[in-house]
């Protein structure tokens, strides 16, 4: 099994507000892996209302990281503000397409790991969601995206069971790998999981199923799923289940009590890939798109 390396990792941000719960997992993260932050803010009229420089010259002196420590001050407790000053080894701000930027920054800086928050406060939501599911689109490097739900008070984070969501395809063992190496960094128990499609059909009268053709769906996805569990030198355990992805995923989430989801994303198809921003959008917890 190839070593997971996280040595950068580009954390986009929003200004002036910003995802304290992404801040805090993105210095966890970088805590454990000994990885540099480089932290990324594209502009828009929303920052030159906060009160960002619009010229080259003043946001040459401008210091992104001093600005957001300050204006969240009563949110970052002084360790969260000592990681980062610890940890942050650049502050870039960039001028362009968020999307885009965000891309080509990770692509330019050679990133191990995108982190960015699933919606924001300065942007309207829709906005920045659709901004992370663009990013999503793009599969070179795995996307961290913070949970889809409204802001916490910063907290230490921690990992103690994780799901990983497979397609059984090919990007599932590298997905596998990632999700079986977070979980022995973390001591964190981990549970593979695939969703298998509904065979139910509308029918006079309602909806039918052949529970004989469900089942050998069924064997099937735990036979795979046990074939890649072989690979990994921690206990596993196996689910599957059927039905609509993103809520099946979720339901399966709070069975096992997760911290953190990882999910198989084939760049071009597959069926978590299709319903990744949904599967974002539902589960309370963080996704690592790989």
């Amino acid at each position: 099994m190839k070593t997971l390396l996280i040595k950068k990792i580009l954390l986009p941000v929003d200004f002036p507000a910003t995802s304290v719960s992404v801040f805090q997992q993105a210095v966890t993260l970088a805590e454990r892996f000994q990885a540099e932050l480089v932290m990324l803010h594209v502009l828009t009229s929303e920052s030159y209302g906060a009160g960002v420089p619009g010229d080259d010259q003043g946001l040459e002196n401008w210091n992104l990281l001093a600005e957001i420590v300050q204006r969240a001050d009563t949110k970052f407790d002084q360790s969260l503000r000592t990681k980062l000053k610890r940890r942050v080894g650049r502050s870039l701000v960039v001028r362009g397409d968020p999307a885009r930027t965000i891309v080509r920054t990770a692509q330019a800086e050679k990133v191990d790991l995108i982190m960015m928050p699933s919606h924001g406060n300065t942007f309207e939501e829709f906005l920045l969601g659709s901004v992370t599911a663009k990013v999503l689109q793009w599969k070179e490097i795995p996307v961290w995206t913070g949970a889809h739900t409204e802001e916490q008070p910063a907290k230490e984070f921690s990992v103690h069971n994780i799901l990983c969501a497979l397609d059984l395809g090919p990007r599932s063992q590298e997905a596998a790998a990632w999700a079986a190496q977070l979980a022995t960094e973390f001591g964190a128990h981990l549970t593979l999981s695939n969703i298998t499609e509904s065979m139910a059909i509308l029918a006079p009268g309602g909806t039918w199923a052949n529970p004989k053709y469900q089942q050998v769906l069924v064997d099937d996805a735990f036979q795979r799923l046990a074939e890649l569990r072989k690979n990994s030198l921690i206990n596993v355990d196996l689910l599957v289940g059927s039905g609509d992805v993103p809520k099946v995923l979720g339901k399966i989430a709070k069975k096992t009590n997760a911290d953190l989801l990882v999910l198989d994303c084939y760049p071009y198809s597959g069926n978590l890939r299709i319903h990744a921003y949904p599967i974002i959008c539902t589960v309370s917890i963080p996704v690592l798109s790989v």
